[in-house]
């Protein structure tokens, strides 16, 4: 184990976060802010209302990461003494959370990106079968968005990140960027594989799933711990 100020990173980790420097597409965000963060969203004892604040935090730091090669254009504004040349962001930008987690990172991003425009896509996955089910798709069937942000806090077999990315290669969108806080090793190289062409920006990479396809160690159920609808155990 690594530590320091009261926070632990298992040696697993690590070793998985190391073996994706070598894909180009997948970007883990390194910060101490994000790795406390983290330690802390993962705790079984953190009530909802801190595990929101933390998925707000870690959605802007992954933001601010994945948004520097945003096309800008040139732009001269006038300040209350003179002319300035600045730059303005270029193109349409669309965020795309997966109901319904994806929705507890939509409004952080929104924070940066104030122009964005937001489109839903309605994922549930079959706990039989651990396959994704498209549900909700309001897609317009023309002119996509320049640039589309998958916002996702969890990826775990890579089933929703894919059939989310199927979708958006289909609308046409020319460049694709996903969002996750924390992603299994086997998910993750499975889209990596499969859209190499997709930039993938990762909070931490665990090395595992269990016998249920759920993230080990992970955080359990990112969408119950947001929204609270954790069950209790019978």
């Amino acid at each position: 184990m690594v530590s320091g100020g009261g926070l632990s990173i298992d040696s697993a980790v690590i070793e998985s976060q190391s073996r994706n420097c070598e894909n180009a597409g997948v970007h883990v965000v390194r910060h101490p802010l994000v790795e406390h963060h983290v330690t802390r969203m993962r705790r079984a004892t953190t009530r909802p209302s801190e595990f929101r604040d933390l998925v707000r935090r870690l959605a802007t730091l992954m933001a601010y990461e994945a948004t520097q090669d945003l096309p800008t254009a040139h732009h001269r504004v006038q300040t209350p003494l003179a002319e300035a040349d600045g730059v303005q962001l270029r193109g349409r930008i669309g965020l795309i959370p997966i109901l319904r987690a994806g929705l507890g990172m939509v409004d952080p991003v929104l924070d940066l990106l104030p122009m964005a425009e937001v489109w839903h896509l309605g994922l549930y996955r079959d706990e039989s079968t651990a396959q994704p089910v498209r549900y909700y798709d309001k897609l317009p069937p023309k002119r996509p968005v320049d640039v589309a942000l998958v916002l996702d806090p969890m990826l775990a077999t890579g089933g929703s990140a894919t059939a989310a990315l199927m979708t958006l290669r289909e609308w046409g969108v020319p460049r694709v960027k996903v969002l996750s806080l924390i992603a299994a090793q086997e998910g993750l190289d499975s889209v990596a594989a499969q859209f190499p062409e997709a930039q993938i920006y990762i909070c931490q990479i665990d090395p595992e799933l269990n016998a249920q396809k759920f993230i080990v160690p992970g955080l359990g159920d990112a969408g119950d711990r947001i929204f609270n609808t954790i069950q209790p155990a019978e």
